[in-house]
């Protein structure tokens, strides 16, 4: 049995693609996962499953999602301990005194190392970020609401599937997987 992060991305946001947590919950222990705990309104699931492949847990779920809701949820799956290495690869100074400033992206794939390069990065200062494998780690001094690059690291310009998550809900989702 494996622990494992579902990360929904852009569900319950303005009112779009509404997927209440209990009926969340209730689907995913309809799947066989045991111990579904979720985390705030916004798509963060922990779970136990005898499964050893995430591919197919994201297939298995996102296919039950749009049979129960009537729309297509991208789902980003992370054992725990991948989880915990992607908040022990953190390459960025200060997350654990500003974690609103912080937000890491989890992504369905490694990103081509080309896309990332055509990403001008001082156009964007003094908002920086960092790829490690399949994650990218950014902070935004001003704030994320006026950001542009948070709107670029968020887009399809990485030609693979993002969903980012403050710092705080990444820790606070660990100690869920954990607890």
């Amino acid at each position: 049995m494996a622990r494992y992060v579902a990360l929904l991305r852009g569900i319950n946001v303005g009112g779009n693609k509404k997927v209440p947590m209990a009926r969340l919950r209730e689907l995913m222990e309809g799947l066989g996962y045991t111990d579904v705990a979720t985390l705030l309104q916004s798509g963060n699931a922990v779970f136990t499953s005898k499964e050893k492949s995430p591919a197919k847990l994201v297939k298995q779920l996102e296919a039950a999602i749009a049979q129960e809701f009537g729309f297509e949820v991208a789902v980003i799956i992370r054992t725990r301990d991948e989880l915990a290495a992607a908040i022990q690869a953190n390459p960025l100074p200060g997350a654990e005194e500003a974690p609103s400033q912080f937000l890491v992206t989890f992504l369905s794939d490694v990103p081509d190392p080309k896309r990332l390069q055509q990403i001008d990065v001082a156009a964007y200062l003094p908002d920086e970020f960092r790829v490690v494998g399949r994650e990218i780690y950014a902070r935004f001094p001003n704030g994320l609401r006026d950001s542009k690059l948070a709107t670029v690291l968020g887009g399809a310009r990485l030609g693979v599937t993002p969903t980012a998550r403050n710092w705080s809900t990444v820790t606070k989702l660990l100690a869920l997987a954990d607890s």
